[in-house]
């Protein structure tokens, strides 16, 4: 049993009339929206505008650029200028291309993490 189970008080709903049970039912909607969005909010801080991520649509994996946060969503636009409005929980971010640097006739790699 957690910390807030011991603390929040029970609610015996046999006891509660209509009004009372109508209201009830709007907190927990409400509740649970909210805790929908945020969960898709923190989801989407994990893309930045401009990240190429790809998803699977009902057409294969479709791959696009991200290019607008909306509330829940993210809006994405193809190379062939389709846009699509997806969830952030359904992205995936397409792996970064490693540059390669000629540095005195040797080639390095550069670490994309590093941003080089």
């Amino acid at each position: 049993m957690t910390d807030r189970k011991k603390i929040s008080p029970l609610i015996d709903i046999n006891n509660l009339n209509e009004n009372e049970l109508v209201d009830l039912n709007n907190r927990i909607v409400e509740r649970l929206r909210f805790l929908n969005t945020a969960r898709a909010h923190v989801k989407m801080l994990e893309f930045k505008i401009g990240d190429e991520v790809f998803f699977q649509s009902y057409r294969g994996v479709t791959e696009g650029i991200i290019v607008k946060y909306n509330k829940k969503t993210v809006s994405i636009v193809t190379s062939g200028g389709q846009k699509w409005t997806v969830a952030p929980s359904l992205l995936t971010r397409k792996k970064a291309a490693t540059k390669v640097r000629i540095i005195e006739g040797v080639s390095v790699q550069a670490d994309p993490a590093y941003g080089s």
